[in-house]
């Protein structure tokens, strides 16, 4: 199969071949972490360049690249919840705090798998209209006015080891807003963190292992469907390509944003996020883009 649309999924990324999908692989590793839509990108990038759009089971699969990223810099805390919460079990301690806050994240990431097996047939279809760049600009104008509310009223204090159950929730909830394209995972889970008062880079910090298994769930899921339409050995290997780019410079987007939080504040990301979305709604009112 050569990226047709005939099986419902859109694989559009394997008629782009190696040279752009690696191109397009550091664009989607970049700003699948940071919170300025990695969607929002991939259909705006392939869009001014004249190429065809890559397809949301693309920047569904590149989600596994966004997940090795996020283990590889947070593994001690990775590594120590998911040792101290199996340690805890075996000891009997339920009240370990590495294994509650392991569950927490597990019970978190229910709002998303609910909504997201929901929704799927709408957002992995063809021509999905939520994939429409007007629909992208709004939402990233909605969400710079939301992050630029938190940094404004918000209280930066709190660190992930005072986290509640109700936080991870709410946290939790924010997650299912990822799945309008131009809202962003990062965008809507940090905002919410910084709105319960979180320091920025703990809510950064709060946010990534949060969402370790919402990525995960992504991504195994979307590569299961282009197992089941049959992607050919060639897709795969585009695939492959696109996913090992993504992985470093996803790396390299976490370590950017973490500097910035902590010495900066998420200003320059709701500007950022502002511009993109206005420029997005202008030039399809316009019809400059499609």
């Amino acid at each position: 199969m050569a990226g047709q649309c005939s099986t419902g999924i859109d694989t559009g990324f394997v008629t782009l071949g190696y040279a752009k999908v690696a191109m397009l692989g550091v664009v989607q590793g970049i700003t699948e972490l940071l919170p300025i839509s990695s969607t929002a990108h991939m259909r705006v990038v392939p869009a001014v360049l004249g190429w065809r759009d890559p397809g949301s089971a693309f920047s569904a699969a590149m989600q596994l690249a966004a997940l090795a990223a996020v283990i590889s810099y947070f593994w001690r805390d990775v590594r120590r919840l998911a040792v101290g919460s199996v340690s805890a079990i075996s000891r009997r301690e339920f009240a370990d705090p590495d294994l509650r806050l392991a569950t927490w994240i597990v019970l978190a990431t229910i709002p998303i798998a609910l909504a997201g097996a929901l929704l799927s047939s709408s957002l992995n279809i063809c021509n999905s209209p939520l994939r429409a760049l007007p629909v992208i600009g709004w939402a990233c104008i909605a969400m710079a006015v939301l992050m630029a509310l938190t940094e404004i009223l918000a209280r930066h204090r709190r660190s992930v080891e005072n986290a509640s159950l109700l936080d991870a929730l709410l946290v939790g909830l924010a997650q299912v807003g990822a799945l309008i394209p131009g809202v962003s995972r990062s965008g809507s889970t940090l905002t919410a963190a910084l709105a319960l008062g979180f320091k920025r880079e703990e809510a950064a910090r709060f946010s990534f292992l949060l969402g370790i298994p919402a990525i995960a769930l992504a991504g195994l899921k979307e590569l299961w469907e282009l197992h089941k339409v049959h992607l050919d050995m060639h897709g795969w290997s585009v695939l492959a390509v696109g996913l090992v780019v993504a992985s470093v410079s996803a790396f390299a987007a976490i370590w950017a944003l973490m500097r910035v939080l902590e010495r900066f504040s998420a200003w320059p990301f709701v500007i950022y996020r502002g511009v993109l979305g206005v420029l997005l709604v202008i030039a399809t009112t316009n019809a400059w883009l499609v």
